[in-house]
């Protein structure tokens, strides 16, 4: 796999992802990614993953994306405010 982890939304209709470990659940309204450093939740409507390669860990999904939010490896982000 390249170095890196890269994401990137094109005009809220074309998610694409690299480094991608697993789709660990998908619906039309929300989809969630394993990378290295933890997961990613994108969120939405009529989402489609149209290519995933487990192997060169690339990802690309289409709909009506409203969102991307990225939850870390140990611990809430709350946890790591408030040490």
């Amino acid at each position: 796999m390249e170095e890196g982890h890269n994401l990137s939304i094109e005009q809220c209709k074309k998610i694409t992802a690299t480094q991608i470990l697993s789709v660990d659940s998908f619906s039309d309204k929300q989809i969630v990614l394993s990378y290295a450093g933890g997961r990613i939740v994108v969120a939405g409507s009529g989402m489609k993953i149209i290519n995933f390669s487990k192997t060169s860990g690339s990802f690309a999904a289409t709909g009506n994306i409203t969102g991307a939010r990225y939850i870390q490896k140990g611990g809430s982000l709350r946890q790591k405010l408030f040490k």
